[in-house]
């Protein structure tokens, strides 16, 4: 299988389908993977596969590191559209993530102020309130909304926190009172002998209920663009997607879609 770990704090910039240019930010370890889920399609791998042996880096690590890289991509003349945590897992969960998006809006400003910020994240951490308003405080605040039942996300997504539940993810959600993107991954298959597809009307329209009670300013709609960890995923056709982003604009929202 074809796996995607980063071995550098800031890598890139790599080219995003949803987001334009992007320099990461991986605040994971970079000799494995740690997340707060599971995801069958994570292209990270899962996370049996690719325990992390060292500790996550240093605010100061990262700060170091972006500052240095801006620095070099300013004197080539090249600025990213944004910068975009993601990497080997769950920014969220580093126990300095606010300190370091505030370091990180102190030297986007500094080097280039056109340049979004952005962070990738699976939802889990929204019962911090520290982490709750750094998020606020970033231009794009993606988060991800794969499913809106239980059974579906834990197939999905596999949630590794016990406490986990759709219910208490839409309320938290909520919270953000529109300020955040919703992002989706619309997928088909099977996986340990039991048929996943969340494209199916009765989940699509659950899906779109929670929408209404989250309130995002945008959504976005995939699918699978890369090797998966489990094999026997597949592609939802850029028509189903298509169906499924009439519903949503139909329900108010702004969407955009990638197949």
């Amino acid at each position: 299988m074809s796996t995607i770990l980063f071995d550098k704090i800031v890598y890139g910039p790599v080219h995003s389908r949803r987001l334009g240019v992007s320099l990461g930010i991986n605040l994971s370890p970079t000799d494995g993977k740690r997340c707060t889920f599971d995801c069958i399609y994570c292209e990270c791998g899962l996370n049996a596969e690719h325990h992390a042996h060292t500790p996550a880096p240093f605010r100061e690590d990262v700060k170091k590191a972006l500052t240095e890289k801006l620095a070099q991509m300013k004197t080539e003349e090249m600025y990213p559209d944004v910068i975009t945590f993601s990497g080997n897992g769950e920014p969220t969960v580093h126990p300095d993530f606010a300190g370091i998006i505030d370091d990180t809006l102190e030297i986007r400003n500094k080097f280039c102020p056109e340049a979004k910020v952005a962070v990738l994240s699976n939802s889990t951490m929204l019962h911090k309130e520290d982490v709750v308003q750094a998020l606020c405080n970033v231009d794009e605040n993606l988060m991800k909304l794969d499913a809106a039942r239980d059974e579906l996300i834990g197939q999905i997504d596999q949630p590794v926190i016990h406490d986990f539940t759709a219910a208490k993810l839409i309320e938290q959600l909520g919270r953000f009172n529109g300020k955040l993107v919703i992002q989706t991954i619309f997928l088909q298959g099977e996986h340990n002998g039991v048929r996943i597809d969340n494209t199916r009307d009765e989940e699509v329209d659950r899906w779109i209920d929670a929408l209404k009670k989250i309130r995002p300013e945008k959504v976005m709609i995939y699918t699978i663009s890369r090797e998966t960890p489990v094999k026997t995923l597949q592609k939802v056709p850029m028509e189903t997607l298509e169906k499924i982003a009439d519903k949503v604009r139909i329900a108010g929202f702004p969407v955009s879609v990638s197949g």
